[in-house]
């Protein structure tokens, strides 16, 4: 008698090698920078390289100070998120809970093409339309700046964090909502005391989401920040840490290439370092 094919055994097994794959992947990505960043930060100097404030990598004598790269994408970050975060939560109660079949339909589509549209188009047209309005508005001499910058991540983290969190709000039990409006709350105090707080994983994972755009993105914040070297100011043109790798990447050579590849090795750790932040508050909360 033949045994019978064990389907559930090859299943697990498929499952469970490409979870290896995945993790021996960031394994491989976290090795590879920390041998390819470690030699220049040791060369440079931890502290002059981390705090240092001037960065001339094409100089006759070199200087490797990152620090105004790491200030304008946390300012530039934090900004993003300020603007991003409470739109993408309100618009995804609205699809959630508000909107009728007919008009979430319509909005998804319009998130789903601008989570489709790629940076370089986001970029091209913050330079032609957001660059010049800034400097209209503000009467600069040039307004590619921090805060072109941040209106243009704003713009590109909202499809992350509404696809996400729309999908935590519609996984709360109806029965939640249901004792809420029964013990006298309005629809709008159960949205926000009752369904919020049960979907605060999803919610959680979108914030997370919407930091990893928006501290990854390159190509769109070269086109309207400047890329510009300076200490980060609100009018004043910035280069971000990706900025710093992908505008010099191409032509650097020798201890230069090393410095770049410590800037990823910092972007790499703020971004782990974030998650793993988020992940504990949100862990210490549900306990």
């Amino acid at each position: 008698m033949k045994k019978k094919f064990d389907w559930e055994m090859l299943v697990h097994s498929i499952f469970l090698t490409l979870g290896l794959v995945s993790v021996a992947s960031v394994l491989l990505i976290t090795i590879y920078l920390i041998i390819a960043g470690l030699p220049a930060i040791f060369e440079i100097g931890f502290f002059d390289f981390l705090f240092g404030k001037e960065w001339a990598s094409t100089a006759g004598a070199a200087k490797y100070g990152i620090l105004p790269f790491i200030l304008s994408s946390v300012y530039g970050t934090l900004g993003a998120l300020l603007i991003g975060v409470p739109i993408g939560i309100l618009t995804a109660v609205y699809l959630s809970k508000v909107a009728s079949p007919k008009v979430k339909v319509v909005v998804n589509e319009a998130i789903n093409l601008l989570a489709a549209i790629p940076s370089v188009v986001y970029g091209l047209v913050g330079m032609l339309v957001l660059v010049p309005s800034i400097k209209k508005l503000f009467h600069l001499s040039d307004g590619a700046s921090l805060l072109a910058a941040i209106i243009v991540l704003a713009i590109m983290v909202l499809p992350s964090i509404i696809k996400t969190a729309v999908v935590a709000l519609d996984a709360v039990p109806r029965d939640y909502e249901d004792a809420s409006l029964a013990l006298g709350a309005t629809e709008v105090e159960t949205y926000f005391r009752v369904s919020l707080p049960a979907a605060r994983s999803g919610v959680a994972a979108a914030i997370v989401l919407g930091v990893g755009r928006a501290i990854g993105e390159a190509m769109a914040v070269m086109m309207v920040s400047g890329n510009a070297a300076n200490m980060p100011s609100l009018f004043e043109s910035v280069r971000f840490l990706t900025t710093a790798v992908a505008s010099e990447m191409s032509y650097s050579s020798g201890l230069q290439r090393q410095a770049l590849f410590s800037i990823a090795l910092v972007l790499f750790t703020f971004i782990m370092c974030i998650n793993l932040l988020l992940n504990y508050l949100l862990k210490k909360k549900e306990r």
